[in-house]
């Protein structure tokens, strides 16, 4: 299955980016994830490590691509056998931004997933 969920925002481009490019920023805007372990603090292609979900859940992750100038970034979490891929961008928008993930996967996850992304990323591109 793959889903795409997107929100606007005041929050100009280059700080919402820096939201996703800082590691130690994604608590403050995405609920789901309490902490992110990774030998690097800031998004790099192949960069592995750990998110926290929930407190308790720990999903291991694969940073993909980064493309700071054009906003993007995509990367492959695992839960189990389970395998999704997330592709994220940031653009300008009507004196804001937007932004946009494209997740693929099995429907049993990406499914019941996608609200809890779309509140996530609500969160990203306001102050």
């Amino acid at each position: 299955m793959r889903t795409t969920v997107a929100a606007r925002g005041p929050l100009s481009p280059d700080e919402a980016w820096e939201r996703y490019a800082d590691l130690d920023a994604w608590p403050r805007w995405a609920p789901q994830i309490t902490g992110v372990s990774a030998p690097s603090r800031r998004l790099v292609p192949g960069l592995r490590g750990t998110v926290r979900a929930a407190g308790v859940i720990r999903v291991p992750f694969e940073v993909l691509a980064v493309d700071e100038a054009a906003r993007t970034w995509s990367w492959r979490v695992s839960v189990g056998p389970v395998r999704l891929v997330l592709e994220h961008g940031i653009e300008a928008h009507e004196g804001g931004s937007r932004t946009w993930l494209v997740t693929e996967g099995p429907a049993v996850v990406v499914a019941p997933y996608s609200p809890v992304a779309f509140v996530a990323l609500h969160s990203l591109v306001r102050p």
